[in-house]
């Protein structure tokens, strides 16, 4: 049943809602995602040095946000969820997931310059930021406010904890035999460490655990594509004609291939960078500047690392390898992909960077979840929530998840739909 209401809620209807809000804004910001990066990149990068004015030093500083937000996004779906992708709707895919990507960015610049511009602070003291304030005071409906932040408490929790603690139990258990349980309590007693040690200690943690795992990752997965560098021609050619749904044979259109391909990249995009769905907001929200539009040209630059660059690197690893034809699963093509270059340890390797990387995941979206928590509640709520957010991850290391991903899906589409509506109506 949760799995039919999730399909329902993804349908076609909320692809068409979430690519029309970001042709809408890409026309608004005067194709700011095409023309800009000269200024994007100088206003990012170019300005790690500089001391913002006002700035809150018991917030996230900016490199810190920056790492978390990408956290948060970047994780096992650009890994194993592009092998899955590639898996459903073939190297079509690939290029629904660079169009994705290039609209999402519109999405999150936006929703990070509304949630800076419409930040308020209560007569209790508490502090509205990320997309609950251009809900609340924006759009002036405290309900949608209210509902999303339940929604985003529910996917930090699912998608955001417990899908990842899985995903590292499924990986140690695979690679190196270790039981389940204890990979739940190992995982619950690190990220309790870190999370219960307080902002500055998570954004230290982020800021060097995950430039260095993007590092690592992206070298082997140049190494791959260098190592298998003649099949490079053929790998755009199949991801050009894969996406229009061209037929390798005879040159014919199939419309099925052209659907798969469309719905399978349009969605693992969105579930990759997770533009629409606010969390770059959320994360933004915690970090110590409050220029808005310096804080969205950061979060552009998140999505095209996420998913232009992360994404696409490990999309033609797989493709110029031959690893698509040489196994029948995710995991496994990872592992044949990657075999050229890490030899008998890629199972290992592999499983250990994606592990890590599942684990900046769940710290970036405890950031996400405890804005929205704080908002429902008050700051008595953080700690009662970073434990709740321990203990959910220690569970999801250790059970079945079929439910939880279902759960996790409808709590992501029911978080983008008052997201985009408002999004939309304050264009």
């Amino acid at each position: 049943m949760l799995e039919t209401i999730a399909s329902y809620i993804w349908s076609a209807g909320l692809l068409v809602l979430l690519l029309g809000t970001g042709v809408f804004l890409t026309i608004r910001l005067r194709f700011l995602q095409f023309r800009g990066w000269r200024t994007i990149l100088k206003r990012t990068f170019g300005s790690l040095k500089e001391k913002p004015a006002g700035e809150n030093r018991t917030a996230l500083t900016q490199f810190q946000t920056f790492s978390t937000a990408l956290a948060a996004a970047m994780g096992t779906g650009n890994i194993i969820g592009v092998a899955a992708a590639l898996c459903i709707g073939g190297p079509g895919a690939v290029f629904w997931m660079w169009f994705s990507a290039l609209l999402g960015m519109a999405l999150t610049y936006s929703e990070n310059v509304l949630a800076l511009r419409y930040a308020r602070t209560l007569p209790d003291g508490r502090r509205v930021s990320g997309p609950m304030a251009y809900l609340r005071f924006g759009l002036h409906s405290r309900v949608l406010a209210a509902f999303y932040a339940v929604c985003c408490v529910a996917a930090s929790l699912g998608m955001g904890n417990m899908t990842q603690s899985s995903a590292i139990s499924t990986l140690a258990k695979q690679a190196f035999s270790l039981p389940p349980l204890w990979t739940a309590v190992g995982v619950a007693v690190l990220l309790g460490i870190i999370l219960l040690r307080g902002t500055s200690c998570t954004g230290k943690v982020i800021q060097w655990l995950m430039p260095l795992l993007s590092a690592v990752y992206l070298l082997a997965a140049l190494g791959v594509i260098v190592t298998h560098h003649d099949a490079l021609p053929g790998a755009f050619r199949d991801i050009f004609c894969g996406a229009f749904g061209i037929r390798a044979v005879g040159g014919g259109i199939s419309g099925a291939v052209l659907k798969q391909a469309v719905q399978t990249g349009l969605r693992h995009g969105i579930f990759s960078n997770e533009a629409g769905l606010g969390s770059s907001a959320l994360v933004h929200a915690g970090g110590s500047s409050e220029d808005a539009a310096l804080q969205g040209m950061w979060s552009m630059v998140e999505v095209a690392l996420d998913t232009l660059v992360c994404c696409t690197l490990t999309a033609l690893a797989i493709l110029t390898s031959g690893a698509l034809t040489q196994a029948d699963h995710a995991g496994a093509i990872i592992t044949a992909a990657f075999s050229g270059i890490f030899g008998s340890a890629a199972p290992e390797v592999m499983a250990i960077l994606t592990a890590l990387f599942a684990f900046c995941t769940l710290i970036g979206w405890c950031c996400c979840g405890e804005q929205a928590v704080r908002y429902l509640g008050g700051e008595r709520l953080r700690l009662p929530y970073r434990l709740l957010f321990c203990l959910c991850a220690g569970i999801g290391a250790v059970v079945s998840l079929r439910s939880v991903w279902a759960l996790s899906d409808i709590a992501n589409g029911l978080m983008a739909i008052p997201n985009l509506l408002g999004l939309v109506l304050l264009g």
